[in-house]
Formats: C-alpha cells, structure tokens, sequence
C-alpha cells in the first residue's frame, strides 16, 4: 500500500498508508490528519482539501482541470504546485509521495 507523508504546519509528517484508487484528501480524512476537511466529500466544492504537492511528484499527476483550477483560485497560499487532495488518486507509483498541509 503506497505511503503518503502529509507535512503539517508545525513540522510534525504524519505518513500514511492509502490504498491505491483512493484520493489523497481520503486518506488524509480518514486517518485524522488536521488541516484537511473534505467538507464536500471529493464533489470539488469546496477546497476544504488543497495541498502543496511535493515539486518531485507534480508530475505524477494530470495537470488540474479548468473546475479544479477555478476552485483553486479561492485559496489561501496558492502556489504553482497546489492541488485540492480529492483530486489525487494514489497509485502504487505515488509510494513515498509527500504533500504540504497549507495554514489555516
């Protein structure tokens, strides 16, 4: 099962284990990890979910979509490598990957 690292905003890296298919928002849900709501539920929303992606991963993803791009615009501390969580689905590939939980 691939392993995500979340990097919270104190320094704390909670990893852990997601299968693959699953979102990183839906581990990040399921496994408590703070910072990452997915308020909607993965519906692209919200964007209670936005992460950083680690530059050595952004390419292991599609590029977001004009639906994901607009909702990333609403963000606080966007950046080139923001994504929203529930539009990353976790591949064996993605084993190792790291993410930045945004402040607030």
């Amino acid at each position: 099962m691939p392993k995500v690292h979340y990097n919270l905003p104190g320094g704390e890296t909670r990893p852990v284990d997601v299968p693959s298919g699953e979102s990183v928002m839906k581990g990040a849900v399921n496994h408590g990890v703070p910072g990452i709501v997915g308020e909607c539920g993965g519906q692209l929303t919200c964007a209670t979910c936005h992460v950083h992606v680690a530059e050595e991963w952004t390419d292991t993803f599609a590029p977001a979509d004009e639906e994901e791009a607009d909702l990333l615009d609403i963000v606080d501390d966007l950046r080139p490598n923001s994504r929203l969580g529930c539009q990353l689905l976790v591949t064996a590939d993605h084993d190792g990957i790291v993410v930045d939980v945004p402040n607030g």
